[in-house]
């Protein structure tokens, strides 16, 4: 069987070492750093005080060393908020990207590489220092984007969005059990509250995608939601979720968009 593969040329890679790098990011991250236990990976985000969308990223740790997975157009924010975050930590946080890509797989590869935290259809990420053997494809946003994962400023916006607006708990990327980190108490009140009014869903597409945060409108003209991100015939899109129903069509610039439940989310 012949290995393909995918580079994800937005991705890139941070390292942090110290024998206080759990700690540092305990009080910051979303997760529960006792998950990076050197087999799985942790996907995980920082939010601002008040709650709000910063950064999301995979966590992975071999040999003494965590190795950080973002968003490329976000390293230089996210290096140096973690800067800011370390004050007298002992971690050396290191940019890497420069030195490895970053992979998505139907196999594992030679080196660091894990199964997709968020879903198993996912498949593989893997950090190299090159690409491996086999036959490069492009099909990873399509993948995610058709199984109904948001992901990154793709399809949030920095400090405007809401992380369970993209089932983040669906998604194993919060744990409600662990300790305060830097926005915890806005998240936990939305969740325990029941204050989640829009959330992200797949939408099918009858045409050519519209840009980004083009208004979903229905039958009687009123705003029910925004595209997002977009690829193979398949868009995520926000909806007030008190004013849409599965399975109905709606207008979006010049087509139509139908929102569809992935079975992996739960009914929140």
């Amino acid at each position: 069987m012949t290995n393909k593969y995918e580079i994800l040329t937005n991705r890139v890679i941070i390292t942090l070492k110290g024998p206080e790098r759990h700690s540092l990011l305990q009080g910051i991250i979303t997760n529960n750093t006792d998950r990076i236990n050197g087999t799985d990976a942790v996907y995980a985000a920082i939010l601002t005080p008040q709650g709000k969308y910063l950064y999301d990223f995979f966590l992975f740790e071999t040999d003494e060393t965590i190795y950080l997975d973002c968003e490329k157009s976000s390293l230089t924010e996210l290096f140096q908020k973690l800067l800011m975050y370390r004050l007298r930590s002992n971690v050396e946080i290191i940019d890497q990207s420069e030195k490895y890509i970053v992979l998505s797989s139907d196999e594992k590869q030679h080196g660091i590489s894990f199964i997709d935290p968020r879903h198993s259809e996912m498949g593989y990420r893997s950090i190299l220092e090159k690409s491996p053997d086999g036959v490069a494809v492009e099909e990873y946003h399509e993948r995610r984007i058709s199984l109904g994962i948001a992901e990154g400023t793709n399809d949030y916006i920095p400090e405007k969005s809401i992380i369970l607006e993209g089932h983040f708990e669906d998604l194993n990327g919060v744990d409600f059990e662990k300790g305060c980190y830097v926005g915890q108490e806005v998240i936990a009140r939305m969740k325990y509250r029941r204050k989640i009014k829009k959330q992200m869903f797949p939408v099918k597409l009858n045409g050519a995608a519209p840009e980004f945060g083009t208004d979903i409108i229905d039958n009687n003209g009123n705003k029910v939601g925004d595209i997002r991100s977009n690829a193979g015939g398949f868009a995520i899109a926000l909806f007030r979720i008190d004013k849409m129903e599965m399975g109905k069509s709606y207008d979006c610039g010049d087509i139509q968009v139908t929102p569809f439940k992935p079975n992996w989310i739960s009914n929140e």
